[in-house]
């Protein structure tokens, strides 16, 4: 890629300006963006369709962050994000400007089950009901709830509809367990809500922010009366079809497309650049790097930050001394183990399009497992029968180094996921049916929407605000999980911090909501 030469004082000057006489590029102004992952590329791309020249800074060797693909066993695969949701158009409605709407594909119809735990495990796993929100039933006395939480169960959940909604629906701080506890007990909270709340945010839901992951949930809940009233309202509210989608080939072609068109529109994009100081400057920012073994100072007009929290923070502080006491607490890794297996009894789909683990599971380490061949007729087609790819994830906030996960060897983790599938596909798979394996972790990767989380973001974007319109931070860890939250953010931010410096239209004030 084109870069300046270094400028007096071993300043960077920007490069790669579309043509035009030099006085006209010379008046155009500068962004730098912190952090090549999701949120940066389409922070940039925002940026760059506003007519701002753009410096994207990755430390890492390559863009993407957790969306990320690699070859195995002949398959292109996702190495992370592996699907979005489809109840916003935002992320079909990028893949179709990117060219990949013809790409769009959806899951398998089947569903995914549910492991509980219990001395027959193979008694203990269901069908996961696929009513209501997050888990939360619309009508815990569907028969296919029942079967899952059992006749009691059902009876408890059902005095959701009476009870009266008290001050559940106006409370400040209200957990996702909270909530569902209090208004349907505990068996809808520990054998629906929790598996789902855990392979979605890998976390527990008494230490989730109700509003943050169920956004308009407890103000549908107060205007209807019950909790399974309004996430039936909201269920029904959601675009018809799949809650989710992918691209046939992988969701990393999202990354890639970026990629390929923030270079071909000229923004200058560089990895192994490490940030080690952010200041201001009398006609804008300094943006000091670290680039093998060489210190540079980038001069720019704005600033955007899109790394994870704890760096965003550590960056920010100098400028902004406020944020040191909002540094996020650190935050557990995903481990996520592939096998690809020549097993013909899973052509079957025994157990749909994958399996969630509820906690407490006894001789199960993993949190989900993904039957990828049975959730995507794209990748069913390329294996043919009897070749299947399965996908396992461990880690959840609250692990501690001892539980399986990041810091288990390759090896070790390897077979706890051989025996793990065979656990929860009710089928025995060794190693002699392993066609090729992989272990991928991602390393701090579960930020969640912890009980004040929405808090911390209004405090935060306030703290940023007042500091200066020419600086903005985005980032999974202030918009919430899932590619539909991190776009959405990015796009949002970009262009307040474009607005600022060109002079458009000005926002509302600084959004304090996921």
């Amino acid at each position: 890629m084109a870069r300046s030469a270094g400028g007096p004082g071993g300043e960077d000057l920007p490069a790669g300006l579309p043509g035009g006489p030099p006085q006209e590029r010379a008046r155009r102004r500068t962004v730098v963006v912190i952090g090549g992952g999701m949120a940066g590329l389409v922070a940039a791309r925002t940026l760059l369709r506003q007519g701002l020249h753009v410096t994207l800074l990755e430390r890492s060797g390559r863009f993407g962050g957790t969306v990320d693909g690699r070859l195995l066993g002949g398959f292109q695969l996702d190495s992370g994000a592996e699907s979005f949701s489809t109840r916003s158009a935002t992320v079909p409605a990028l893949a179709a400007e990117l060219g990949l709407a013809d790409r769009i594909v959806t899951p398998d119809a089947t569903g995914a089950w549910v492991q509980l735990p219990g001395k027959d495990l193979r008694a203990s796993a269901q069908p996961l009901p696929s009513s209501g929100v997050l888990g939360i039933p619309a009508d815990p006395t569907d028969p296919a709830i029942t079967a899952v939480i059992g006749r009691a169960g059902s009876l408890r959940a059902s005095l959701d509809r009476v009870l009266p909604v008290g001050s559940l629906a106006t409370r400040s701080r209200v957990s996702l367990g909270e909530l569902v506890r209090t208004r349907m007990g505990d068996e809808v909270l520990t054998r629906l809500v929790a598996p789902v709340a855990g392979g979605v945010f890998s976390a527990d839901p008494d230490d989730l922010d109700v509003d943050s992951v169920a956004p308009g949930l407890r103000t549908t809940m107060a205007r209807l009366g019950s909790l399974g009233a309004a996430a039936g309202a909201l269920r029904a509210a959601a675009p018809a079809g799949a809650a989710v989608g992918g691209l046939s080939g992988g969701i990393a072609q999202l990354r890639d497309a970026l990629v390929a068109e923030l270079t071909a529109d000229g923004a200058d994009l560089r990895t192994g650049e490490q940030v080690t100081g952010l200041a201001r400057s009398a006609t804008g920012w300094t943006v000091t790097t670290e680039h093998s073994s060489l210190t540079r100072r980038l001069p720019a007009d704005g600033v955007l930050v899109a790394t994870e929290g704890r760096a965003a923070v550590d960056l920010m502080a100098p400028v902004i001394p406020d944020l040191a006491t909002e540094r996020p607490d650190p935050v557990p890794g995903v481990a996520l183990v592939t096998l690809i297996v020549d097993v013909p009894e899973l052509d079957a789909r025994p157990r749909g399009t994958g399996v969630l683990v509820a906690r407490g599971v006894e001789g199960v380490a993993a949190k989900a497992l993904t039957h990828s061949t049975a959730k995507w007729a794209w990748l069913r087609d390329q294996a043919g029968p009897g070749s299947h790819v399965l996908r396992l994830s461990f880690g959840r906030v609250g692990d501690t180094p001892a539980d399986v996960g990041l810091s288990t060897p390759d090896d070790a983790l390897y077979r706890h996921a051989l025996a793990d599938a065979s656990t929860l596909l009710d089928l025995p798979i060794v190693e002699a049916d392993v066609l090729d394996w992989d272990v991928v972790r991602w390393a701090g990767a579960l930020p969640h929407a912890s009980v004040g989380h929405r808090e911390r973001v209004a405090r935060i974007r306030s703290a940023v605000a007042d500091r200066s319109a020419s600086l903005a931070v985005t980032g999974g860890w202030l918009a919430g999980t899932g590619l539909v939250a991190v776009i959405d953010d990015a796009r949002a931010r970009a262009q307040a911090l474009a607005d600022a410096l060109t002079g458009g239209p000005a926002e509302d004030g600084p959004s304090t909501g996921m």
